[in-house]
């Protein structure tokens, strides 16, 4: 059953040291305030997963949290390199991290298998790209109908999933709407989900025809955390903290300026903290 309670209890209950953990959302609906509770907490030896990790995973990478990466596309987006990520990768500050980079197309098929309880994901896709010299894990199989070689890779199967959404009901069913990612997939394929989202309410009315219900089996924990996905935006509800991302990328460039910033705005601060600019983003949708 479906339980509700605060965002601290859902990680120290659902993540714990060397899982394999998803925090995923797609231009939007980004689970930041979950990643900074999973910070706060001290997790450890990670395998995080993710399509296009930003700023959140830029974050748990530059504190130390990130054993291994699987991953398609990372980087700042509209805005450069992930300054703390390629500190790992080419210095192994704070630690030495392991990636495992695919397409967009193999992650979301991945997620895909992992939903179904498959062990792999099958596609066409990597023909004379060169992402398989150097990831193991891009394999090949041929139809046994038609004989055609087609792409394989691992099936995603997180041990928990964040992610965050802008509703759910006091039955525990969970309401996203506009741009939809992997979402769904992340957490039907993980063995436990935490959500995050603006607002818990007794009805879901006036739902756009686009809308994805995840039903109430489906998760595990259900957080209220007005503001869970900023700097990232919650459709209907704030805009994207575009100065954010700006400021994000002279942060991370410097040691001393990133973990000063940390300990400020993460691991000493309190719920609040981003409050006033949530605000004006608000006034802004």
């Amino acid at each position: 059953m479906v339980k509700f309670q605060s965002l601290k209890d859902a990680v120290a209950e659902n993540l714990f040291d060397g899982d394999t953990v998803a925090f995923e959302g797609f231009t939007h609906l980004i689970p930041h305030a979950a990643a900074h509770e999973a910070i706060r907490q001290g997790r450890q030896d990670l395998t995080v997963i993710r399509m296009t990790p930003d700023l959140v995973y830029d974050q748990m990478i530059g504190m130390g949290m990130v054993k291994k990466l699987i991953f398609s596309y990372a980087g700042n987006p509209g805005v450069g390199l992930l300054r703390r990520m390629r500190d790992a990768v080419e210095n192994q500050w704070p630690k030495k991290i392991e990636l495992e980079e695919h397409s967009h197309a193999a992650m979301a098929n991945a997620y895909e298998a992992g939903a179904a309880g498959l062990p792999c994901a099958i596609f066409r896709g990597y023909k004379g790209a060169g992402l398989k010299d150097v990831n193991a894990n891009i394999r090949e199989v041929t139809c046994p109908f038609t004989g055609e070689v087609l792409a394989a890779v691992p099936a995603v199967k997180p041990d928990v999933t964040f992610i965050h959404a802008q509703k759910a009901n006091k039955r525990g069913d969970v309401l996203i709407e506009g741009i939809i990612g992997v979402q769904k997939e992340a957490v039907l394929a993980a063995k436990r989900a935490v959500v995050t989202v603006e607002e818990i309410v007794d009805n879901f009315d006036d739902v756009h025809h686009n809308a994805c219900v995840l039903p109430r089996w489906t998760v595990t924990s259900i957080c209220e955390v007005p503001g869970g996905a900023h700097p990232s935006y919650a459709h209907g509800y704030y805009t994207r903290d575009n100065a954010a991302y700006l400021d994000w990328d002279k942060i991370a460039s410097d040691r001393d300026v990133f973990a000063a910033w940390m300990q400020k705005n993460v691991i000493d601060a309190n719920p609040e903290v981003f409050a006033d600019r949530i605000a004006t983003l608000r006034e802004a949708k």
